[in-house]
């Protein structure tokens, strides 16, 4: 089964709130709540946007900035949509125009391979204002090996998901299986693989091409440190 398609990002956008990380998500976006206080911009491009959550919970602290989310799903787009986010389905390299601010929440640069870091990376410069920054987070190796590893259930009324995660030679695999019930009481089941990859610092910073200003330490799941928070700036 082909993976990170529209179709199984979609499904893993369904069950976030099942399996804690809905829950996880205000610890991480006050990270960027607090950094975008320091830095002047008056728009901020969100790639991978979803259902438009991170935008929503920060708009309200910039009265004046423009904000616009982008995301592969059309249906997370047209969810944010819904919410009355300025959203689209489309990849960064086809985005028009040029921002204050992009930011890449919740591990997004973990799904693409080194060539699609590579690719994403001259985007990003082509449509970060000069002087601009890119607030993105990733994964650790503690994230991917103790964090994400193993096999995982959870339910609720309508939806029981099982989740089977293996990390080995930096690609993190993991496939789901959701059943949800109907309106007609009937249960039908979807399938879905999601594959991530771990990047350091220096892939990092060399596929991306933009000068590293900060990384911060996040434990979102515990004591122990499952993501980097980074900021970079497009000089």
């Amino acid at each position: 089964m082909p993976e990170n398609t529209p179709s199984a990002l979609d499904l893993y956008a369904r069950i976030e709130d099942l399996i804690g990380v809905k829950e996880a998500a205000p610890k991480l976006y006050a990270h960027y709540l607090l950094s975008l206080q320091d830095i002047p911009f008056d728009s901020l491009l969100d790639v991978g946007c979803g259902s438009g959550d991170f935008i929503l919970s920060i708009q309200n602290a910039f009265a004046d900035v423009a904000f616009r989310g982008i995301d592969l799903s059309p249906q997370m787009a047209a969810r944010a949509r819904e919410k009355g986010i300025d959203a689209e389905a489309i990849d960064l390299c086809d985005e028009e125009g040029r921002y204050d601010v992009i930011t890449a929440v919740f591990d997004v640069l973990n799904y693409l391979t080194l060539p699609q870091l590579e690719r994403f990376g001259k985007c990003l410069r082509e449509h970060l204002s000069d002087g601009g920054y890119f607030l993105c987070d990733v994964n650790t190796l503690y994230g991917f090996e103790e964090v994400a590893v193993g096999i995982f259930s959870a339910e609720d009324a309508t939806r029981f998901v099982t989740i089977e995660g293996d990390f080995a030679a930096g690609e993190y695999r993991s496939g789901f299986v959701l059943f949800e019930r109907g309106s007609d009481n009937c249960w039908r089941r979807e399938d879905a693989q999601i594959r991530q990859y771990y990047h350091d610092d220096n892939v990092l910073d060399r596929a991306l091409g933009l000068e590293r200003v900060s990384t911060e330490s996040v434990g979102l799941f515990g004591e122990e440190i499952d993501k980097n928070f980074i900021i970079y700036k497009k000089n």
